[in-house]
């Protein structure tokens, strides 16, 4: 059915099935909205105040740049308590010491970063952005074989941990072709450590013991992880933890392979 126009036209709006719908029932929309269900989950933002009790955890660092083991405390909050929507998130951060060395820059950097955690959003970036800190004096190497390129990539690498305890973060899977080539490189390795070690100075070979064994075993994460001390840095892991195998360089931390 065609309809004349014979006014100006000022303006238009396109009729949508759901207004139809609302226009049938006789019922205003602003009723319609209001009656819907509505899920009330609370989210991190600045205007949450701080409870009276916090969770948290503490670390240590024991770093060869400072005289004194320095103390990281990183509190929680609990959002949501007993919903299914229940998470944890980060509220502050405050890093202690006896060494006033550094004073100055971990007190402004402390309070930046707590901050940035009750502004809420994805505060993961922090962990990257830290990690990428270098020292012009040169790093370190950390229990375990970790290279450290600061103090305060190490304090970025705690706060990634702690992110990855409360569900923020996940380690990427590693793939059974993966796990599976590391087990056999470590075997390999211990074989090898243990016919050495099966050889006296003539080079004759002689009975294993219990304490060949024990020798044999190598670990391969945490602190204190041995590799062996012909092992070098790997560049994706920053671990002492490449070894020459078979003409392919292996990584025994994440394995990684310049073979491919």
């Amino acid at each position: 059915m065609a309809v004349k126009i014979d006014r100006k036209i000022t303006g238009y709006a396109v009729v949508k099935p759901e207004d139809k719908a609302v226009e049938a029932s006789s019922v205003p929309r602003e009723t319609v909205e209001a009656e819907l269900p509505k899920a009330d989950v609370i989210h991190m933002h600045e205007r949450i105040e701080r409870p009276d009790v916090l969770i948290g955890s503490t670390y240590k660092i024991k770093s060869p740049l400072v005289e004194h083991a320095m103390y990281v405390t990183i509190n929680d909050i609990v959002l949501n308590a007993g919903s299914e929507h229940e998470q944890r998130r980060p509220f502050e951060i405050f890093i202690n010491s006896k060494s006033m060395d550094h004073f100055q820059w971990i007190v402004a950097l402390t309070r930046i970063m707590s901050a940035v955690f009750r502004k809420g959003g994805d505060v993961t970036f922090l962990v990257e952005e830290m990690r990428a800190v270098f020292d012009p004096k040169g790093g370190y190497f950390k229990a375990g074989g970790v290279y450290m390129p600061s103090l305060v990539a190490e304090l970025g690498m705690i706060v990634e941990d702690h992110l990855k305890s409360i569900g923020m973060m996940h380690d990427p899977e590693m793939s059974e072709a993966q796990k599976a080539l590391i087990a056999e490189k470590r075997k390999q390795i211990a074989q090898r450590e243990g016919s050495k070690k099966n050889s006296d100075v003539s080079g004759a070979p002689r009975a294993p013991s219990s304490a060949d064994e024990h020798h044999e075993d190598i670990a391969i994460t945490g602190d204190g992880a041995s590799f062996p001390p012909s092992a070098t840095m790997c560049h994706k892991c920053s671990t002492k933890a490449l070894v020459l195998m078979d003409g392919c360089a292996t990584c025994l931390n994440c394995g990684y392979s310049k073979c491919g």
